[in-house]
């Protein structure tokens, strides 16, 4: 019987994998057969903890900026080919500091601007391995956000740039798609996760009445970049748990 969620074989690169989504992603695929590398923003891998979320148990891991175009294009290639690159850096600035220039350039650099830096880095691999890009997204980029208007507005920006680049690299052999979580207990959300007052309030409004784990995108990834997606380009999948019906 074939097993079209087996990645044997396969060469994947998973950026903003040391932790949260990325890191449960890098990990989905590791389990699948699929040789892992992650970018992260810690010197080396033994820098990360386990309390955080982190797990580097069998994957590769480079140090990466992901908001430093220039260290974008200097990190060396982690592999001679790519068959999947996901998506996943992402950072966030609280008590209103994204309404400053500071925060907002902060956040829209990591956020988007390194979404397109990244994916044309890596092009012209993906394009001889036919290979597959997910760019991780959220559902704040389809609601205004209180408080962060860089968030919300990068995350719109990556649903759009998603279609775009569907269409553009289409012709290259590649397929771009997009995953939006929901709520999903990382170091990002732990302003509401680790609020029980909050957390009982987000609760309330999600159907599924959970959080969402990094297990969860893991699970969406793996069918984006899998032959089930094989005619699915330009889309971006809502992981939610119902929360933004």
């Amino acid at each position: 019987m074939i097993d079209d969620t087996d990645f044997t074989g396969r060469r994947v690169l998973v950026v903003g994998g040391s932790s949260g989504i990325g890191n449960g992603i890098a990990h989905g695929f590791r389990l699948r057969g699929a040789e892992v590398h992650v970018w992260g923003t810690r010197a080396s891998a033994a820098d990360y903890d386990a309390a955080d979320g982190s797990d580097l148990t069998g994957l590769g891991y480079t140090c990466v900026d992901a908001g430093d175009p220039d260290a974008i294009d200097a990190a060396p290639l982690p592999f001679d080919g790519l068959n999947v690159l996901i998506l996943c850096q992402g950072t966030v600035v609280y008590r209103r500091g994204e309404f400053e220039r500071a925060g907002w350039d902060r956040v829209m650099s990591v956020n988007l601007d390194s979404l397109m830096h990244i994916s044309r880095k890596f092009r012209s691999l993906l394009s001889d391995a036919g290979g597959s890009i997910v760019i991780v997204s959220s559902i704040s980029g389809l609601n205004a956000n209180i408080g962060n208007p860089a968030y919300a507005a990068s995350k719109a920006g990556a649903i759009s740039l998603t279609k775009t680049l569907g269409q553009a690299f289409a012709g290259d052999g590649i397929r771009v798609n997009g995953l939006a979580p929901g709520l999903v207990d990382t170091k990002l959300t732990k302003v509401t996760t680790q609020n029980p007052e909050r957390l009982e309030g987000a609760l309330a409004q999600i159907p599924q009445r959970r959080m969402g784990t990094p297990a969860d995108m893991a699970g969406a990834a793996i069918f984006l970049t899998s032959p089930l997606a094989s005619y699915v380009t330009g889309h971006t999948l809502i992981v939610d748990g119902g929360l933004s019906l």
